[in-house]
């Protein structure tokens, strides 16, 4: 799944493309694509049929368009494939669901693995943000202008778990997928096998701002794409994989120290580190 950086990428080329138009044209082609509408396609086509789009928005992986009632939300589920792309779509065999905005711009849906799609989610108000339903239980991500450093902390000290777990929950940080967790951890010299409640505050609070740091450079570059199916709103990868330190580089050298990267598995992932900058046990002064 796309982590925060690649969602953010293309909610900034929506927000281009879509935000003040109305919604003409609607047909889904894959009935996988809303399941987690559980009214049905016939309902969200519907209901989306003359909605103005008056905005776009994001929290952690997650990102919806607000529409003109106020109180409902397009949320969009990218999964492992999902891509939105904006204008005509190649003669593509993973069209989903198709869209026509009343400046005749199309919106689509392409999703080669079928594991994302749409839904309409009534709107909700949770810790002083509104949010779609479905997107209530996630936490603040680090680029959250309201993230509150000093309580992730709090809670993070509380789990005896490893770090690196604890930052993959979207409970308790969101947005923080595999990728941008070893790079985090990689910056901020943590071995993701740590338990949280080993690590001093200063630890972890370096930690959480490693992760900020790395994803904002990844913006930077557009995300991080291994290959066609992380894309912008038009059809473009990112280059942030030509920037990663840890993740994707076992047998390489550590660019800080030379050590080779090393490769475990963690949580049925790969988790990627410097067995020199990031002891699974730490130094003594």
């Amino acid at each position: 799944m796309p982590e925060l950086p690649e969602v953010e990428v293309v909610r900034r080329g929506l927000a281009d493309h879509v935000v003040d138009k109305t919604i003409t044209a609607v047909r889904v082609h894959h009935p996988r694509a809303v399941r987690r509408h559980e009214a049905g396609p016939a309902d969200l086509t519907a209901r989306l049929l003359g909605a103005r789009i008056t905005g776009t928005d994001r929290r952690g992986k997650y990102l919806w368009l607000t529409l003109d009632d106020g109180d409902t939300a397009l949320v969009v589920h990218l999964g492992m494939s999902g891509q939105m792309l904006i204008g005509a779509v190649p003669n593509t065999g993973h069209l989903r669901i198709a869209a026509v905005l009343d400046d005749g711009t199309a919106l689509s849906f392409v999703d080669q693995r079928t594991f994302g799609g749409w839904l309409l989610a009534d709107l909700v108000t949770v810790d002083g943000s509104v949010v779609p339903a479905p997107v209530a239980h996630l936490a603040r991500d680090p680029l959250d202008p309201r993230f509150d450093v000093d309580a992730v902390v709090k809670v993070l000290r509380r789990k005896h778990s490893e770090i690196k777990r604890q930052l993959l929950d979207q409970t308790v940080v969101s947005g923080i997928g595999n990728i941008y967790a070893d790079e985090a951890l990689w910056r901020a010299k943590v071995n993701g096998a740590r338990l949280a409640d080993t690590l001093t505050r200063p630890k972890l609070t370096a930690v959480l701002a490693a992760a900020a740091d790395v994803m904002r450079d990844a913006l930077a570059h557009g995300g991080t794409s291994f290959d066609s199916l992380y894309v912008n709103v038009n059809g473009q990868s990112g280059y942030f994989d030509r920037s990663l330190d840890a993740y994707g580089r076992d047998g390489e050298p550590c660019r800080r120290c030379g050590a080779v990267i090393r490769r475990e598995k963690f949580m049925n992932r790969s988790s990627y580190y410097c067995p020199r900058c990031q002891p699974l046990r730490a130094r003594k002064p």
